[in-house]
């Protein structure tokens, strides 16, 4: 089936990126996808919150919107999936076009803006999965026309919390207006604090609540990073994404689509990512498990990611240019590397740069 596919993308890459990517969706769903039966390595495997991975490198949140493939992409390999941005009501997003590839850069920019079918849709699926296979993690945001945005977020969060193994507020995306203003301490203090109660209204067992995890964007000053860790620890948040898309627009970029507006991810932006992984790592000391995500493409960047500080890695881009090999073939090296050097386990190799 790799092969199949390997054969496939070529072809779906002719085509404008968004409708390949929907292309991609539906063969997904009739069952096309790729199968990756081996094994993982042991030493990949590792637990965070309580949950069990066959291996820390994940699917990030864009990819599947609506929880159409949790269960055909980590089959694919990935050791753990995570949909959305979902929004309570459906929205159609922004004006196409509103993906670019940076085919040199390896790199991509996209504004879609939360486009999805809303919470209903994604709800329904997301109750009929059987869990086994991994990990699955449901990501929400709010809508683009929401006067009170934390309301947004109680209702996403309530809504989901019985069906997902983990839980993402995405308060970081640079397509929708107001979004990233929630990094501010005060509102995100208030945001925390509604959506823990919402979490606990869905599920009032404590020791049954998935854990709430917050993702947060790479393009923050350093007093907005200190206060979004002070915020973090004192609030009781479960953990941190580093980081989603970045504004910014490194000088050696060359496609001719990098001025396009939009959220800028792929190989560009993992040194930023990286950076700021080892940043928030020290702001809370190794206390608040973080998902490393942005530009990785190797099992050299899980590695770095994952010895700065995160307990776990994610990817989307570097997938979508190279095809789903991509997912074993990281994986095989992280295995290599930390075996080299001589680390028994990821936990093991978790935040040992700052040491």
């Amino acid at each position: 089936m790799k092969a199949i596919y390997s054969l496939l993308l070529p072809a779906i890459r002719i085509f404008p990126p968004e409708f390949a990517h929907n292309i991609t969706i539906r063969a997904l769903t009739l069952g096309l996808g790729p199968s990756n039966a081996s094994q993982d390595d042991s030493v990949l495997a590792t637990s965070v919150w309580g949950l069990s991975f066959r291996n820390p490198v994940g699917l990030s949140a864009g990819f599947d919107k609506g929880a159409e493939v949790p269960d055909a992409m980590l089959r694919a390999g990935f050791g753990f999936v995570e949909a959305g941005t979902v929004t309570p009501l459906p929205q159609s997003g922004n004006q196409k076009p509103r993906v670019f590839r940076l085919n040199k850069d390896r790199a991509a920019i996209n504004r879609l803006g939360f486009n999805g079918t809303g919470l209903a849709p994604f709800l329904g699926r997301i109750c009929r999965r059987k869990k086994g296979l991994g990990p699955f993690g449901a990501n929400v945001g709010r809508n683009k026309l929401t006067k009170n945005g934390v309301a947004d977020y109680e209702i996403g969060i309530q809504a989901v919390a019985p069906y997902a193994d983990y839980l993402v507020a995405n308060i970081s995306s640079p397509n929708t207006p107001g979004l990233r203003a929630m990094q501010a301490r005060a509102r995100l203090e208030e945001m925390i604090l509604r959506v823990l109660h919402a979490r606990a209204r869905a599920i009032p067992d404590q020791n049954a609540r998935p854990p709430l995890i917050i993702k947060i964007a790479p393009d923050l000053t350093e007093s907005e990073r200190e206060d979004i860790a002070q915020v973090i620890l004192t609030t009781g948040v479960d953990g941190l994404t580093v980081a989603n898309t970045s504004i910014m627009r490194p000088k050696h970029l060359t496609g001719a689509n990098k001025k396009e507006s939009g959220g800028l991810s792929g190989v560009p932006l993992f040194p930023i990512a990286l950076r700021l992984v080892a940043d928030m790592y020290q702001r809370t000391g190794g206390n608040v498990p973080i998902i490393g995500c942005g530009g990785i493409a190797s099992g050299e960047d899980a590695y770095a990611m994952i010895k700065a500080g995160a307990s776990l890695v994610q990817l989307y881009t570097a997938m979508a240019l190279q095809g789903p090999q991509l997912i074993s073939n990281i994986n095989s090296e992280l295995a290599f590397l930390l075996k080299r050097d001589g680390f028994a386990s990821i936990k093991d190799a978790v935040g040992i740069k700052h040491l």
